[in-house]
């Protein structure tokens, strides 16, 4: 999962003009309105005011996002959500922080409003599918996955199917999520996700050379130090297995210092200790 991106959407709301909302910051009618605003328009006006907040709020909640300080974000976010409850994507945003800050119930409750109100929210859907393997809810996240492959105009099929693969992979369900990692990459054969839990399910089923291969895709095309440091640590594993100690001093080498904090580096330089 990513932090949204998508702008919320702009909107129009219907028969309030400029000049009647300068009368209402002013506290003076106008010459359209000698009388003064109807009622309508001052709802209207209230309501164009209570959409500009809410405008700003998210706006400052995906920075904080982008910052790395979701608490931050949840704050922005949800006064977001208390001028415009509507809007379906400021509870997925929301739902992201809530993911990023360690709380998945809170993100999956949050996630399933932003469906509520908008049903055929695909990257909603998406990302609750992936929240829900997280959560070890893998037959719950088969269900979305499938919903949005059965949807023609879902425009990224491979992720979906790379989720389903997922699960089906922790359900032991080995020859079926195979199939289905294949199935993805042969949608976007570029997509690196797809190619690494295929390699995890290949190691796992001792398939070591395969696996490789896999892990090698992955890195061809620099998904990101997280990642590297995730696809180097399986290398090393996998090349101590197979007695060449140099190749998998230098794949862990490669994770520890690619990101030495993360918690791949943390098992890389774990795993240095015990091969010197």
């Amino acid at each position: 999962m990513t932090i949204p991106t998508e702008p919320r959407r702009s909107r129009q709301l219907p028969g309030l003009g400029l000049a009647v909302l300068l009368a209402l910051s002013l506290g003076t009618g106008c010459a359209s309105t000698p009388q003064g605003p109807t009622q309508e328009e001052i709802d209207l006006a209230e309501q164009e005011r209570d959409y500009r907040r809410a405008q700003a709020h998210y706006k400052m909640g995906i920075q904080y996002m982008r910052d790395g300080n979701p608490a931050l974000a949840i704050r922005e976010l949800q006064t977001a959500i208390q001028y415009d409850p509507d809007d379906s994507w400021s509870h997925l945003s929301v739902a992201e922080a809530y993911r990023m800050r360690g709380r998945p119930r809170m993100a999956q409750d949050s996630l399933e409003r932003a469906l509520a109100l908008k049903p055929d929210f695909q990257q909603a859907r998406l990302n609750l599918s992936a929240l829900l393997i997280q959560m070890g809810k893998y037959e719950e996240s088969m269900v979305h996955s499938d919903r949005l492959l059965d949807e023609p105009t879902f425009p990224v099929p491979w992720k979906a199917l790379t989720n389903k693969g997922y699960a089906q992979m922790k359900l032991g369900r080995v020859v079926e999520a195979r199939e289905t990692f294949i199935l993805a990459i042969e949608y976007d054969p570029a997509y690196w996700q797809a190619h690494l839990n295929l390699g995890i399910l290949e190691a796992e089923m001792g398939n070591s050379r395969e696996a490789l291969k896999r892990f090698e895709q992955v890195l061809a095309v620099r998904p990101g130090v997280l990642a590297e440091s995730e696809v180097n640590y399986r290398m090393g594993e996998i090349y101590a297995a197979l007695g060449n100690q140099a190749r998998a001093m230098d794949h862990l080498v490669a994770s520890a210092t690619t990101l030495p904090n993360g918690p791949w580096g943390k098992r890389s330089e774990d795993y240095l200790k015990r091969l010197k």
